[in-house]
């Protein structure tokens, strides 16, 4: 798996993970899901996203 694949499944999971907690357990955990959008955000205009680090770091290749 590449970085960028594993990014996007990472992201993913948290989202759909966020939210199920959200309906099932209590509505604060739509927080997770509002600070994952926004290290997306931030990871696309400075091209750095600490997630990315740590792929990196346990192997996966560009």
């Amino acid at each position: 798996m590449k970085i960028n694949d594993a990014l996007r499944l990472l992201a993913g999971f948290m989202v759909l993970l966020s939210v199920g907690l959200a309906v099932y357990v209590n509505i604060n955990f739509l927080w997770l899901t509002a600070f994952v959008g926004a290290n997306l955000l931030q990871s696309a205009f400075t091209k750095w996203c600490p997630a990315i680090w740590f792929f990196q770091k346990i192997g996966l290749k560009e």
